[in-house]
């Protein structure tokens, strides 16, 4: 089983999801939100995120990292802090030495779900019964966790084919 994290980028909550998965199963190990200080300056909550972000690389000690792509913001200013708090997450693995992938809300809704268009209801729903999580879950949370099953899947598949291709 590979021990996957997955992470939803956010500038004010950054939420982390880590998962054990192979061979058509998929376990929960641990899941939890990087929570920013909107008042403080944003060069401060970029510290914050990569010190958190840091030791959630270490302790959850993952093969793989899945991160959620950007998708374009009607806000620029929102946009713009979005991309600033992932460009401080895609360095942070790059520092661990991780491979990391990304995925599109969409391909992570249509995964977990089998719709691309599901809500933020729905995905926490079938996040804590995918992975038998009777506690509450926090949005942020559940869609890194999303995003971490999403890998596993997606991955699984691409090393069947890869077996029949070569």
């Amino acid at each position: 089983m590979k021990r996957v994290l997955g992470i939803d980028p956010g500038s004010r909550v950054t939420g982390y999801g880590v998962v054990e998965g192979g061979d058509g199963e998929t376990r929960y190990v641990a899941s939890g939100t990087i929570r920013l200080n909107a008042s403080r300056p944003m060069h401060e909550r970029l510290d914050t995120l990569w010190g958190e972000l840091t030791e959630v690389l270490s302790s959850s000690a993952p093969a793989e990292v899945a991160v959620e792509r950007v998708f374009v913001s009607r806000n620029a200013d929102s946009a713009l802090k979005l991309g600033h708090a992932r460009g401080v997450i895609l360095l942070a693995i790059k520092q661990a030495g991780l491979p990391l992938f990304e995925y599109t809300p969409a391909q992570v809704k249509k995964t977990v779900t089998g719709r691309g268009r599901a809500d933020k209801h729905q995905m926490v729903s079938l996040v804590r019964l995918i992975l038998g999580i009777e506690a509450d879950l926090a949005e942020d949370a559940a869609d890194a966790l999303a995003i971490a099953m999403t890998h596993v899947m997606l991955s699984g598949e691409r090393d069947m084919l890869s077996e029949y291709l070569d």
